[in-house]
């Protein structure tokens, strides 16, 4: 049976994303949960609170597949697409951080802190990832340093904003929306691919 903290997880996360961050409070949380509002703030205290323990859970959730994508010795050009997919299903079921992005940043400096540390030993990992899939002949040899540290940049712009830029541009659902801005990161890829590679992203991905 599910604890209480994690049902007002569960509900809170899913308001968020419905809702957006402003407009949920934590009596909102408890209503739809048909808790007292005293019994959320035994466990939270404030939205802040709650709001921490997700953004947790979604670098939890990225370490674990960062670290799968690293371990992996033999890098092929699916496993970048299966690393970006999964990337972005994580995005959007965690969507009401990004689309609150500024806000939650400058209202929670423990986030803040957390995110400024994260952007570090996420270039790091990257650039482990981007040498393996040269190691493994994905990625052409004869890549410049600051290509493969700017394409970091490139990816973390795409990868935080995407979500907003649906919402504006496009309004795609779900699916489509993944899937759209997937390919958006990947034909970032399209350049440093070798010949033969080229080939098999545009046979495989692209319509």
């Amino acid at each position: 049976m599910m604890k209480t903290k994690d049902k007002i997880l569960q509900k809170a996360l899913q308001l968020f994303n419905e809702k957006g961050y402003n407009n949920i409070t934590t009596r909102h949380i408890a209503a739809a949960l048909n808790i007292s509002p005293g019994n959320l703030h035994y466990h939270f205290k404030h939205s802040e609170d709650i709001v921490k323990i997700l953004f947790s859970d979604l670098i939890l959730k990225m370490d674990e597949v960062l670290n799968n994508m690293k371990k992996e010795e033999n890098r092929t050009l699916e496993d970048l697409y299966q690393f970006t997919l999964s990337t972005y299903e994580i995005f959007y079921s965690f969507r009401f951080i990004f689309m609150n992005f500024v806000d939650i940043l400058q209202e929670i400096p423990e986030i803040e802190s957390q995110y400024e540390s994260i952007n570090v030993s996420r270039k790091e990992e990257f650039q482990v990832i981007f040498k393996g899939l040269q190691a493994s002949g994905v990625f052409r040899k004869n890549i410049p340093d600051f290509i493969l540290h700017s394409l970091t940049t490139q990816i973390f712009i795409i990868a935080d904003n995407w979500i907003t830029h649906n919402s504006l541009a496009f309004k795609f659902d779900k699916e489509k929306a993944i899937q759209y801005y997937v390919l958006i990161q990947m034909n970032l890829f399209y350049p440093l691919l070798n010949e033969e590679q080229q080939k098999l992203y545009e046979k495989k991905y692209i319509q």
